[in-house]
């Protein structure tokens, strides 16, 4: 039975992969437009702040708990903050990147939804970076929290007067951990393992270092997670194609009645 159906699965996956050349230009065309749309951003310094003031009151009015505590737990060691730090600044794009290169060659169709849900989260961040600059809690002298970046390294960012290669006005939505969660759910979905539940401390690791290194409030990752909420509920995993179908079809029907023969005589 296996061998009359892997071949079927096999030219399945084939032709539910898509071309590999238009893949690396639409994934790099779609993160240099985010980079660029990130740039128009800058600027808005005073409106940052005030945003900051504004979401820093609004979590103590709804009685979120203090970022500080996370922070002072990472405080703890330097050797542990500066763990935190090298997770924040190395692990984001790599992990994306690898689940969705994952995907692409074990698990096709999951890529093609992973990639549209990761389009959609990242372009509807990218409208609220634009229309709601927001300063990260590590500049908010309210916070009482430290850029952990600048105190123990390493670190992401320069002075954001003079950092021309990010914008550091879009805390709100994280996409750190927006991304997190999505690389967990997609890993989650297309795999069986009983073990598989355990990606989810990806984005709970994530969680932890971008409200601990003072780079997020909690409110972001809450918005992000709403984000892809969303999309998730709008963007289905892609079904196979009629084509694709009948194609697995041919191969598979056969199989099954061989299968339904033997039993029948086994019934007799």
């Amino acid at each position: 039975m296996n061998g009359r159906t892997e071949p079927a699965q096999a030219e399945t996956d084939a032709t539910a992969r898509p071309p590999l050349v238009r893949e690396l230009l639409l994934v790099v065309g779609l993160f240099l437009v985010y980079k660029f749309g990130r740039q128009l951003a800058t600027g808005h310094t005073a409106e940052a702040f005030r945003n900051a003031d504004r979401v820093w009151d609004l979590e103590r009015a709804v009685q979120l708990p203090g970022e500080g505590s996370v922070q002072n737990l990472l405080l703890h060691g330097d050797t542990l903050i500066r763990i935190a730090n090298t997770y924040y600044a190395t692990v984001h794009f790599p992990a994306t990147a690898a689940f969705l290169i994952w995907l692409y060659l074990r698990r096709p169709t999951h890529y093609v939804w992973a990639r549209r849900v990761l389009a959609a989260v990242t372009a509807a961040a990218l409208v609220v970076h634009l229309t709601f600059p927001l300063a990260p809690p590590r500049m908010l002298a309210a916070t009482g929290l430290i850029d952990t970046g600048q105190a123990y390294g390493p670190s992401v960012y320069g002075p954001p007067e003079t950092d021309h290669l990010s914008n550091q006005f879009a805390a709100m939505p994280s996409l750190h951990f927006g991304w997190a969660l999505m690389v967990a759910i997609g890993l989650i979905v297309a795999t069986r393992s009983r073990w598989r539940w355990l990606w989810l401390l990806h984005p709970l690791l994530t969680l932890l270092v971008i409200v601990g290194t003072a780079n997020h409030y909690w409110l972001d990752a809450i918005v992000a997670t709403a984000m892809l909420g969303v999309a998730l509920a709008v963007i289905n995993l892609p079904q196979r194609t009629a084509t694709t179908a009948g194609r697995g079809a041919d191969k598979l029907v056969p199989a099954a009645r061989d299968e339904e023969a033997v039993l029948v005589g086994a019934g007799r």
